[in-house]
């Protein structure tokens, strides 16, 4: 018996030698786990930092986007009253342009009873009088509208928006108006000044009475 237990001894010992390795080596296993799990911790974190400042950049730029839009959105209410009075102003001087052409036509037909063979001549100005009234003031009223939106598209342009194709046309628009209102008052002109000269001459033939 004395000799296995001086067989078992050293077995024994050599158990109890590597019983610290085994600890050693658990313990700088788990340091190992908590050092991956903190530098995992610490991504999560910066990923939520940076999430978080991406959130709040985009809140403060959904407010000012917001702001600018509320803005926009007054403008073009004030704007819009404004063009509602012009076209208010713009068809009174329709409806007045209308019955001087009324009030014209008037005084021709009553001109007409004295002077029957000028009949058709007259009929004929006062309705080219009415028809160049109602043009006229289309034409401006259509001039209006085109630099009032021209005006506004250019103002939202300068607050970041690309509408740069948008005001060309608007500026065609507006020129083309703009010729047709003013060819319309070259005509009026011309036809003063015809109308002015025929007046005389029929005057000067109906004055001249056979003895």
């Amino acid at each position: 018996m004395g000799d296995m237990s001086e067989g078992a001894l050293p077995e024994s010992l050599r158990t109890e030698e590597n019983a610290p390795s085994d600890s050693l080596g658990a313990v700088v296993a788990h340091r190992e786990a908590c050092s991956r799990s903190q530098a995992e911790l610490r991504r999560y974190e910066a990923d939520l930092q940076r999430a978080t400042e991406e959130r709040n950049a985009l809140k403060l730029l959904l407010g000012q986007r917001g702001k600018e839009i509320k803005d926009l959105r007054a403008d073009l209410k004030e704007k819009s009253l404004v063009q509602a009075r012009k076209t208010e102003e713009l068809e009174a001087r329709l409806a007045s342009e209308l019955a001087k052409a009324e009030k014209t036509k008037v005084n021709v037909d009553a001109f007409v009873v004295v002077y029957r063979a000028d009949t058709e001549a007259a009929q004929s100005h006062a309705r080219e009088l009415a028809k160049t009234a109602r043009t006229r003031a289309h034409w401006i009223a259509k001039f209006s509208k085109c630099q009032y939106r021209r005006e506004t598209l250019e103002e939202i342009h300068a607050r970041g928006f690309d509408l740069t194709e948008d005001i060309t046309k608007e500026k065609v628009r507006e020129a083309d108006a703009g010729a047709l209102a003013s060819d319309d008052d070259d005509e009026d002109d011309d036809d003063d000044d015809d109308d002015d000269g025929d007046g005389s001459k029929s005057g000067s033939q109906s004055g001249e009475e056979p003895d």
